[in-house]
């Protein structure tokens, strides 16, 4: 069972690694056969080796001709499917690991990993498919987190998020602009609950209210005004003119003489009698 899991996660590395196992003389070659592999994966086909393009080149998912002629360095070139992104891939070979640094050619963005070959690399199986690799699940991992180009759906899924992003956000609060001038009376969800002004009763309501509970009078209540009060209450009454209780308490009142010694009123000079036009009167 375990056998036919491992070929089914690798399936088409076997045959590619039959085709070049007899070229196969270290470990840093079957470590460069399965990077190559996860490449092909990804959606590239292999070009040649070396920095420049040669001849009549053609993609395939072969491993070229003279790809492991240098232990020290190997140099790949891939093409993606859609001949829309190419990537160089360097290995360099430090004691027991290999440096890999891959440059996609479209985006100039360079990636590397640094793998140890022994971790994943059978020395005494280099000829045998079946045992060669190890922690091929652990390798596959870190190839594709740091050193593959994303594949097609993820890069799609990118730039997806990224127009999501850069879309203009419609559900702001239009009362939360600090370009706007704050309003003074922010919108309620209820009116206030304003006496209707066309109601058949409503003028002259308030003088038919003895304890002066609503507006709308059209009584000028000095008491009532916003001047000082004397102290003066109608409902005692005032002497040699109206008796105690004759005003209910706390009833609107229209004074019709002088009330208080102190109280402030108009000046009785302020203006001729009527049809009297001598200045020096």
């Amino acid at each position: 069972m375990t056998n036919k899991i491992l070929f089914l996660k690798m399936a088409g590395l076997e045959p590619l690694f039959n085709c070049v196992s007899n070229s196969i003389t270290c470990s840093q070659d079957a470590l460069i056969c399965f990077v190559h592999w996860e490449i092909v994966k990804s959606g590239y086909k292999c070009l040649g080796i070396g920095d420049e393009a040669g001849k009549e080149e053609k993609k395939s998912e072969l491993l070229p001709a003279g790809w492991n002629e240098s232990k020290e360095l190997y140099t790949l070139r891939y093409r993606s499917n859609d001949d829309k992104s190419s990537l160089l891939l360097k290995a360099f070979t430090v004691d027991s690991t290999l440096i890999f640094n891959l440059m996609d050619s479209t985006t100039e963005k360079v990636t590397d990993l640094t793998l140890n070959v022994n971790d994943y690399i059978d020395e005494a199986n280099l000829r045998t498919f079946e045992s060669v690799f190890k922690n091929t699940d652990e390798l596959a991992i870190k190839l594709k987190s740091s050193l593959l180009p994303p594949e097609k759906e993820e890069r799609q899924e990118k730039k997806e998020k990224k127009r999501e992003s850069e879309k203009p956000q419609n559900s702001r609060d239009p009362y939360n602009n600090p370009l706007l001038i704050p309003h003074r009376n922010p919108p309620t969800r209820h009116p206030p609950d304003w006496p209707d002004p066309m109601a058949p009763f409503a003028a002259g309501g308030a003088d038919l209210d003895p304890f002066g509970g609503r507006a709308g009078g059209m009584i000028v209540d000095p008491l009532r005004a916003g001047f000082p009060r004397s102290g003066f209450d109608p409902s005692s009454g005032i002497p040699g003119v109206l008796p105690p209780g004759a005003v209910p308490p706390g009833a609107r009142f229209d004074p019709f003489g002088p009330v208080g010694r102190h109280r402030p009123g108009p000046d009785p000079d302020h203006m001729p009698p009527p049809g009297y036009d001598d200045m020096f009167m």
